[in-house]
């Protein structure tokens, strides 16, 4: 295929993007669509329809999720493209969705110009990625075909509004005692297409970027507890201020991931002080910390550095310091050899772009247990995602599946 272009039609993509959209719209452009919702099953079976239409075999398994497969002339393990179709409560258009409709499209485009593959392309939208609905899901569609779903989870996964993920399978027709059905070991190598959902293709100018790593992320659940009193009548050098202690932490932890540089990224986004009254002394902080890179290396040191300043700043200030890690994802690193021919086809295919690790979690983590796995970014508008306002252009937008295109024909032509 060296040197010849994959064409996309532009307003095809277009009005998918649009249509899929409209399932869960919300205002303008928001969209608002959770797993196993009447919102969700709209999308799914429209999903399955295009991939029909396409031309492709369309199916869904155990868990809700569906293929659209395109079946090569050997017995080979197969090439796979998707994102997820499920929302945030609101979010945007683009967020998994178009990484959705990127492979369908870029596999139709293949099926239409090139013929039969010698290996199987495979489109999927995968069921759930946002913990949206159920905050434990936890990747429940790309988990489950990982075989990484326990059998307890169904009555474990338990939604905002008490329902457990079990009782909303069945609600729509699904079977949780078949999920491990849904379990894969025939899928040799995944690319996901997704939106950036930050600022770095933007700010150099670029349509799209090849990912080379997703970042490790930690979560932690913090407590800091001192002595409440009378906020005028006891001494500063005599006090033990978990705010105090805090406020020294939360700057010292955000200053440490400035320090280290990009990509290293920490947050301090939740906090709640008690009794949280102007003449009082607080009695304890509540907060949480969201720290991430995607180098194994440097991100244990991240952490490290974080966890040591934390007992420094309690033990200097006399404060009872605890907390718990509620949630750590292993940094994934790409395949080598699918990044650089990623590369490769987006030299061949005319299209700018630039090499970087993700800032965010994707089901590419998860893949990555069963298959060989790699990632493209479209740029992000002012970097947003996770609202209404998230956009990628048309065009961007075709140039990364143009590039997603050409690189499953090297994987599966």
């Amino acid at each position: 295929m060296s040197g010849k272009l994959v064409e996309i039609d532009a307003a095809f993509v277009e009005k998918t993007v649009v249509e899929l959209a409209s399932f869960g719209a919300v205002g303008e452009t928001g969209v608002s669509r959770t797993v196993y919702s009447p919102e969700w099953v709209g999308a799914t079976d429209y999903y399955a329809n295009a991939c029909a239409e396409a031309g492709l075999e369309a199916y869904r398994d155990a868990v809700g999720n569906v293929w659209g497969k395109l079946p090569g002339s050997t017995a080979e393990k197969s090439i796979a493209s998707g994102s997820h179709i499920d929302s945030q409560t609101p979010g945007g258009r683009y967020d998994g969705a178009l990484g959705a409709v990127a492979a369908l499209i870029a596999v139709k485009a293949l099926k239409e110009q090139f013929g039969i593959p010698k290996r199987t392309i495979e489109a999927v939208a995968f069921c759930e990625e946002e913990s949206s609905r159920f905050p434990n899901a936890n990747y429940w569609g790309s988990r489950a075909i990982t075989g990484r779903i326990r059998p307890e989870d169904p009555d474990r996964v338990i939604a905002f509004s008490g329902e457990t993920i079990g009782q909303a399978m069945r609600d729509v027709g699904l079977d949780p005692a078949r999920i491990p059905e849904a379990q894969r070991n025939d899928i040799d190598s995944f690319v996901e297409l997704h939106i950036e959902q930050g600022p770095i293709l933007e700010q150099a100018g670029l349509p799209v970027a090849v990912v080379d790593a997703i970042t490790g992320i930690r979560q932690y659940r913090g407590e800091i507890r001192g002595v409440q009193n009378h906020a005028g009548a006891f001494p500063m050098d005599i006090r033990h201020d978990p705010l105090a202690g805090f406020t020294e932490i939360a700057s010292g932890l955000i200053d440490t991931a400035h320090r280290v540089g990009r990509p290293a990224v920490t947050t301090v986004g939740r906090v709640l002080v008690e009794p949280n009254f102007p003449g009082i002394i607080p009695a304890k902080v509540e907060f949480s910390i969201d720290a991430r890179h995607p180098n194994p290396q440097a991100r244990r040191r991240l952490y490290d550095a974080h966890e040591g300043l934390m007992q420094e700043v309690a033990r200097r200030r006399g404060l009872d310091i605890r907390w718990d890690v509620m949630l750590d994802h292993e940094p994934s690193q790409s395949d080598p050899a699918i990044v650089s021919m990623l590369q490769r086809v987006a030299t061949e295919q005319g299209v700018p772009f630039l090499t970087m690790p993700s800032g965010a979690g994707h089901d590419s983590q998860q893949m990555a247990a069963i298959a060989k796995v790699a990632m493209i970014f479209v740029r992000s508008k002012d970097g947003r995602s996770h609202t209404p306002d998230e956009f990628s252009s048309i065009e961007d937008i075709v140039a990364g599946i143009r590039v997603l295109a050409a690189g499953l024909h090297a994987l599966a032509y």
